[in-house]
């Protein structure tokens, strides 16, 4: 069983004579390429097909075509630079690739290769590319892990990795929208490298916000500021719990989470609902309802000042109710304890009676309302006519 010796050569030879027979009606190309499967070594050969039909002819190292070759002006290198045309040849890719399963992965290797490839390419042929790339990525030829070759140092340098995703992105968001990008990103973790596309000293929101923004690109920019925004608060809450665990004292922790605000721009109602969910979980709760009233009003009276220190709104008051509201209703055994807590947070001065008012008269949630309203009437009452 003498190994069969590979020949791109030959293999190039009959897929260009092939393509100039077929002239650039992409149809016949379609059919043609579909044929020649059956008589042709695709899965041996993948790598100089692809190479073929975006490039013209067998590239060599650093994406230059070799000078002795063949070459064709059917592939996407030689059409002309509009989407409509690049949709047409994402047709034949599809074609292909729906129809011969295994060429799946040799044009994502394909595609991974060409992206480090960019360099040896002219501004046009890269825009091509980019418009290819994209309407293949929205139609799910392609997987957004091929994304990552847009990492490599000397593009992300040299500007050439930005200047590529800004059409990427277009004809990606211009087939579908930004929640499906946003969808496709988050299943291979590129959610929250966008920033890497730029060099170290120029990864900050402000500077991918400004370039995507001006390149018309606004979607993608306010997908990665709300990103950062998540992650800050992630990272928030994390560093929040393990300061309590370890009982730092609340001037401290107070003057890091003004901080924090500051820096990630930060709403105050955002931070007092990140705070009592971080207290709320730094206990191991009673699983008698009679017993966890008291082991409540006892640890939230010990954390009554860091809350205090975030309610200086009256619509951060409102969420603090709503986001007790909501614990009572979801853990079952706090059910009874929701008057307790407001009225301790009263007197505390966590809470004030314009927000507690407001959250009786209209501002409540749905979630247990007829519970909570029948505990706090009294309490209401005695506002209403303390008041007078």
């Amino acid at each position: 069983d003498e190994k069969e010796r590979f020949e791109p050569t030959q293999f190039q030879d009959c897929i260009i004579q092939g393509l100039s027979e077929t002239g650039t009606d992409l149809e016949a190309v379609a059919k043609f390429l579909d044929a020649s499967g059956a008589k042709l070594d695709y899965r041996r050969y993948a790598e100089t097909l692809f190479d073929i039909l975006v490039a013209g002819g067998m590239l060599a190292p650093g994406g230059t075509l070799a000078d002795d070759m063949m070459r064709t002006d059917v592939c996407v290198f030689a059409a002309q630079e509009d989407l409509e045309t690049m949709q047409a040849f994402a047709q034949v890719f599809n074609k292909l690739i729906r129809r011969y399963k295994y060429l799946e992965k040799g044009f994502e290797d394909e595609v991974k290769k060409l992206l480090l490839f960019l360099k040896g390419f002219s501004e046009s042929e890269r825009n091509k590319l980019a418009m290819l790339t994209g309407i293949l990525l929205a139609n799910g030829t392609l997987n957004a892990s091929v994304l990552n070759s847009l990492y490599n140092e000397n593009l992300v340098k040299e500007g050439v990795s930005a200047a590529f995703a800004v059409k990427l992105f277009k004809s990606w968001i211009n087939e579908k929208d930004i929640n499906a990008v946003a969808v496709s990103l988050r299943k291979v973790n590129m959610d929250n490298r966008l920033m890497e596309l730029f060099p170290a000293n120029k990864q900050s929101v402000e500077h991918f916000s400004k370039y995507f923004t001006e390149a018309g690109l606004k979607e993608l920019s306010e997908y990665v500021r709300n990103q950062q925004s998540i992650g800050a608060r992630k990272e928030l809450q994390k560093e929040l719990q393990e300061q309590m665990s370890r009982g730092d004292p609340f001037k401290d922790i107070i003057l890091y989470v003004k901080e924090e605000m500051k820096k990630n721009n930060i709403s105050e109602q955002t931070v007092i609902a990140i705070i009592w969910s971080s207290v709320m979980s730094t206990v191991e709760w009673n699983k008698k309802e009679e017993l966890v009233a008291e082991q409540a009003i006892k640890h939230l009276k010990q954390y009554s000042p860091l809350l205090a220190a975030f309610t200086t709104q009256g619509q951060s008051e409102l969420t603090l109710l709503l986001k007790i509201q909501e614990y009572c209703y979801d853990n079952i055994h706090f059910m009874k304890a929701f008057q307790k807590i407001v009225v301790l947070f009263y007197k505390a001065e966590v809470l004030s009676e314009e927000p507690i008012l407001k959250w009786y008269k209209d501002a409540h949630l749905a979630k247990g309302k007829s519970v909570f309203l029948e505990q706090m009437k009294k309490f209401v009452e005695w506002l209403k006519n303390a008041e007078e």
